[in-house]
């Protein structure tokens, strides 16, 4: 069957006041809007339109969770376990007794999260994966050098001399000794008296004066996505966004390993552990085109059972389990196996597997989680 369902925004401090709201063609309104979850996640469950149901009376476990992401302020750097490592985290706490609404639980369930974001606005901006060793030292040197602070990074640099380990700069700053702390300082005071070398740099230092995550953002990719573009964030991989609004995709867990720009608790020993800690490529994710003049966002990655299709005039997509569909604009019919339905601009569908086949047709822009 398909149902229409909704959900409201929720105003975590980091979002934009209105904007999935105008998004989606909805009343205008002042209230800061962060993220709205359409899913069966228990922190936000979307609801059944015209039912007193919830969409997790009807899909108690649906393998993803669909959200409308707006940033307008960083979030914090992260990175999320594997499957083995989700899962002996999870055993482990769970044998500790630490409870599972703790705010030092790192492992609220067993389960891997793996991710995608899509960007939506013209510009979408992100931290995602460690870039080359060389790269991030020459940066962090030119900023003290500006400032006489060279000694003082000198420790850091040391930390930077190879691609595979450039991720122990990042444990040695959440560590925050004594020589951390001091090039955390000095990478501050110069982003201050040089505002205009790393933008990005300089406003993440601005909200979190004295974090170590202000510096390890240096040791990062800055990414900056136009709409259609696409990251994939594996399973290991410290990322943040920084800017913009998305459509994002996930396994619906809440496996967050934090490393900066966060009051929330931050497990040094665990992030190291499950941290991929070589530098790389920008973790960008490639669409395939569709039939019809649409994209699948489909990440090549045995660990994923996701894919997102974005779908502007017509499309053809076979269900293996449930699926969500959200209308940002134009109008759709969607004819399934059993019962068809008309949408609109705002307007989300929850597909049971018994439609087995999704055909779609109109014009405008419609993402297919499933």
């Amino acid at each position: 069957m398909l149902h229409l369902v909704t959900n409201v925004p929720l105003p975590y401090a980091w979002g934009r006041r209105g904007v999935i709201s105008d998004l989606l063609g909805w009343p205008e309104t002042d209230a800061v809007e962060a993220e709205l979850w359409l899913g069966a996640h228990h922190g936000s469950p979307a609801r059944i339109v015209g039912e007193d149901l919830d969409l997790a009376d009807l899909v108690p476990e649906l393998p993803f969770l669909l959200k409308v992401l707006a940033a307008g302020s960083p979030l914090s750097l992260q990175a999320h376990p594997d499957p083995m490592q989700a899962r002996e985290g999870f055993e482990r706490e769970s044998a500790s007794g630490v409870p599972l609404d703790a705010p030092h639980r790192s492992y609220r369930d067993p389960h891997p999260k793996p991710e995608l974001i899509v960007a939506v606005s013209e510009r979408f901006e992100a931290l995602s994966g460690f870039r080359p060793a060389a790269e991030a030292r020459a940066d962090i040197e030119r900023l003290a050098e500006r400032v006489g602070g060279g000694e003082l990074v000198a420790p850091l640099g040391s930390r930077l001399a190879e691609d595979e380990r450039v991720g122990d700069a990042l444990v040695w700053l959440l560590q925050a000794g004594v020589e951390a702390v001091g090039a955390i300082e000095v990478v501050e005071a110069a982003l201050r008296e040089l505002p205009d070398e790393l933008p990005y740099a300089t406003r993440i230092a601005a909200q979190h004066p004295g974090d170590p995550g202000v510096v390890g953002a240096l040791l990062l990719h800055h990414v900056v996505l136009s709409a259609g573009e696409a990251l994939y964030l594996p399973a290991g991989n410290v990322h943040a966004y920084l800017d913009g609004i998305g459509i994002e995709l996930m396994a619906p867990s809440d496996n967050v390993l934090r490393g900066g720009l966060t009051s929330k608790h931050v497990d040094v020993p665990e992030l190291a552990r499950i941290l991929d800690r070589g530098a790389g490529p920008v973790p960008r994710l490639h669409p395939i085109r569709l039939d019809g003049g649409g994209l699948l966002y489909a990440p090549d990655d045995p660990q994923v059972a996701f894919s997102l299709a974005f779908v502007t005039e017509h499309a053809a997509l076979p269900l293996a389990g449930p699926a969500i569909a959200l209308c940002t604009g134009g109008t759709f019919t969607i004819q399934g196996a059993v019962s068809s339905i008309e949408i609109a601009r705002g307007d989300a569908v929850l597909a049971t597997p018994d439609e087995e086949l999704l055909r779609i047709e109109g014009s405008g822009s419609l993402y297919l989680a499933r």
